[in-house]
């Protein structure tokens, strides 16, 4: 089971994520869309392309204490090589937000 927080607030937890690694970066986890509290998420204009994954797209995490821009993103039509990361969310590792094995 995984979960990610944002400052106090749980913004989901999942059986179904998805470990992603690539070349000599850390894992990234990708948690369902359907398991994330999607209310606390503001979609992004930002975008950019990964040669391996395809265009990405962002969404900023919105507490009540401040807005984390651009943490969090998503693949909506990736490449054939990853399919399954469809729907899913990665959230970018940083101080105010965790994302844990539990």
């Amino acid at each position: 089971t995984w979960t990610v927080r944002a400052g106090c607030a749980v913004l989901g937890e999942t059986t179904e994520a998805l470990e992603l690694t690539e070349g000599d970066y850390p894992p990234v986890i990708y948690f369902p869309r359907g398991d994330i509290a999607m209310a606390f998420l503001d979609a992004s204009d930002e975008t950019s392309h990964c040669p391996h994954k395809g265009d990405a797209s962002y969404y900023s995490v919105v507490t009540k204490s401040r807005t984390l821009k651009n943490a969090v993103w998503s693949y909506e039509n990736p490449h054939e090589a990853v399919a399954g990361i469809k729907g899913y969310l990665a959230f970018y590792n940083m101080d105010e937000i965790a994302v844990e094995q539990i």
